[in-house]
């Protein structure tokens, strides 16, 4: 028995404000063709070109590099919208928007080069994998990374590096720089198309490498330890708390979609030997109930969080240590809640969720890669709960 996918508008409101009416038309258009789109193992070009025409990717550019600058809520009301129509998309359109805050901690001749671009789309990893070393005018970089989401569309790809000496070892150059995000043009890195995996496919999260390519200086960012170039609210905002925020909105996009897959069905489908259908069935009632409960929850603590945060940026202060913890603790709060929402709406569906061209099939496929991510994954709950505990732990991993 094969489920009959539904596209419908979210029914539960994510709460951040009106939405470009083009996203809910692409979000449209990729969940119709969703099958396609993960047998490809990419989002197809011409809904990249559509997201690039909106300025999503853009939302968190300073406004004089052309970019949005807009409001932290906003940007993650759009990723966990495109998220409940299409996980991939969703996730992409994450990745892009958190990586394009590299535009704030940029010298400004680079942040133009680069963003300047009304179509610069920006992806990578940026935990340390690659190494630099020092050169004349730059950096000489050698690496390897993983999980380069949307790389297969993006027009600069960055990755992590440590500088090292002639011995290779860990050192710093003169002026302090230790483990700068390089940024490359996208057509001088070579992509290792290896994303096989059992969801969130068509993020083509492939490998990325670069063999002793040079970086001019000044080309990265150092967003753990260098202050922001820009001024504005967005750019006093740890990038480890946004970037745990976002991928916390795809899981809550996902969850919802969950939901109206399961509330879909339930009016219809009646398990084998049973006269009743699911919606009829008091264990999904009950199931219904706690998975919407649970959603609106975690997506009310993630939203009072990141207001609370913004609100400070606004005002021109930095977060405190207790709300950064308590925005990574929202982030992976968020991510549990959606795979636990998910788990039971796939359960309650029986047989039907089991075949590929069902959402909810594709619905329990991404949410559980994506709570493996390093920002939401169970194990980050141990440095919050450590803080909590007033044992000594470093803020600054927040």
């Amino acid at each position: 028995m094969t489920a009959v996918t539904q596209d419908p508008t979210p029914s539960l409101d994510a709460g951040f404000g009106p939405l470009d009416p083009r996203l809910e038309t692409i979000g449209r258009a990729a969940s119709a063709d969703a099958v396609a789109i993960e047998t490809a193992r990419r989002v197809p070009q011409p809904l990249i070109d559509a997201l690039i025409d909106t300025g999503a990717f853009r939302s968190w550019v300073p406004s004089r590099y052309g970019g949005g600058e807009r409001s932290l809520l906003d940007g993650l009301r759009d990723i966990e919208h495109l998220s409940y129509h299409d996980g991939s998309v969703g996730w992409c359109l994450m990745i892009g928007s958190t990586s394009a805050l590299l535009s704030g901690f940029l010298a400004p001749q680079w942040a133009e080069t680069i963003f300047g671009d009304p179509r610069v789309v920006v992806g990578g990893y940026a935990m340390p994998q690659g190494t630099a070393r020092m050169v004349e005018g730059g950096l000489e970089v050698t690496g390897r990374w993983p999980w380069g989401s949307g790389t297969d569309h993006c027009t600069w790809i960055g990755g992590g590096v440590l500088v090292v000496g002639d011995d290779g070892r860990p050192t710093a150059r003169p002026d302090g720089l230790r483990a700068p995000y390089v940024l490359f043009p996208a057509d001088q890195v070579e992509i290792v198309d290896m994303w096989r995996t059992s969801g969130l496919r068509a993020t083509a999260s492939n490998d990325y490498q670069v063999e002793k390519l040079f970086v001019p200086e000044g080309c990265w960012g150092e967003f753990l330890r260098a202050a922001p170039v820009e001024s504005g609210p967005l750019y006093q905002l740890p990038f480890t708390a946004v970037l745990g925020l976002g991928v916390g909105c795809v899981g809550l996009g996902l969850a919802r979609r969950a939901i109206d897959e399961l509330v879909a069905l339930a009016s219809t489908k009646k398990p084998a030997l049973s006269s009743r259908t699911l919606a009829e069935r008091s264990s999904v009632q009950a199931d219904v109930a706690r998975a919407e409960a649970q959603v609106g929850a975690a997506s009310s603590y993630l939203r009072e969080l990141a207001g609370d945060a913004w609100e400070r940026a606004c005002r021109g202060d930095q977060p405190t240590a207790e709300q950064r913890r308590r925005m990574r603790l929202a982030a992976t709060f968020a991510m549990q809640s959606a795979a636990s929402c998910v788990d039971a709406c796939y359960h309650a569906a029986g047989g039907s969720a089991i075949w590929e061209d069902s959402a909810l099939q594709r619905v329990f496929r991404d949410v559980h890669v994506a709570t493996q991510h390093g920002m939401v994954a169970p194990r980050t709950l141990e440095p919050i709960g450590r803080m909590r505990l007033g044992l000594p732990t470093d803020a600054m991993q927040f």
